[in-house]
């Protein structure tokens, strides 16, 4: 690592995509219901349970899928990514921060941090452009089909995938490398060069970890709908995030504009760091 790391960590769905990526789909198309319906049942199935959403969503989603007779096999879940809608801009932003953050002398990658479907994440058009997805899912056997889930991202769960990134220790399994003590300035990705761009409830606690320990939290709304536009000024108003812009990530947009300012403000820590001088 020859420049200094930097990261742009997102939320999926209502942060890079309009809605949830299961109903984009995956709910009306292939399993014929409202999707009203669908996540009614979950909080239902969860409140029985005593159980968690994610990890009761992930449930239905193959037990529904099974009734149907559907393909649940990793390609077949990666092609329905194919689909997933994204936000203006989405497409070109990554090349673009790679290249602005290149010139600034920073190496900067970018990671996911959802609840949503890891599978159907990876299938999408933006998949390529990612260090790592971290997101919600599926155990598969060894005829690669889906048979049960292997990691619910949560709320809660969220906020430890800043951490694997401070310490740049990714794998998710990884339970050791994760809890060492590690000194703050041995860390690889301070969190002054960590932006999380996220949109609702399960981002709250993310964007508190990642301001307290002074990062960067960005509140991303969809213009065209009030309630999420709501969401957004509540993040500000709470002191969740201290930044926002619309879902909209074309060039010299208001969001590719606070990415370019976040961007120098990191490049000049890591010059005054480099240019401090203490004494022999």
């Amino acid at each position: 690592m020859s420049r200094p790391l930097a990261v742009f960590a997102y939320d999926f769905d209502g942060t890079l995509a309009p809605g949830n990526m299961q109903e984009h789909a995956f709910i009306p198309d292939e399993l014929g219901m409202k999707h009203e319906d669908f996540w009614a049942e979950v909080q239902a199935l969860a409140k029985a349970q005593r159980g968690d959403g994610i990890l009761c969503y992930m449930h239905l989603m193959l037990a529904k899928a099974r009734e149907k007779g559907l393909e649940l096999s990793l390609d077949s879940w990666r092609r329905r990514g194919e689909t997933l809608k994204l936000f203006p801009g989405v497409e070109d932003w990554f090349p673009r921060q790679n290249a602005r953050a290149q010139a600034l002398g920073l190496d900067l990658r970018h990671v996911i941090i959802s609840s949503g479907n890891r599978e159907l994440i990876e299938g999408s058009p933006i998949a390529r452009w990612f260090e790592r997805i971290y997101a919600s899912a599926f155990i598969f056997d060894a005829r690669n089909d889906a048979v049960g889930v292997a990691l619910g991202i949560n709320y809660t769960s969220k906020t430890q995938f800043l951490f694997r990134i401070n310490k740049w220790t990714l794998e998710e399994w990884d339970a050791d490398a994760i809890n060492k003590v590690q000194a703050q300035d041995d860390r690889p990705v301070p969190f002054d060069r960590i932006v999380f761009f996220g949109d609702g409830a399960t981002d709250i606690p993310t964007m508190r970890v990642v301001t307290d320990q002074g990062g960067h939290a960005i509140a991303v709304y969809d213009a065209q709908d009030e309630g999420r536009k709501a969401a957004a000024r509540s993040l500000l108003n709470d002191g969740r995030a201290q930044l926002a812009g619309p879902g909209d990530y074309s060039e010299d947009g208001p969001l590719d504009q606070l990415a370019a300012a976040l961007l120098d403000r990191m490049a000049a820590g890591v010059r005054a760091r480099d240019a401090a001088t203490w004494p022999g």
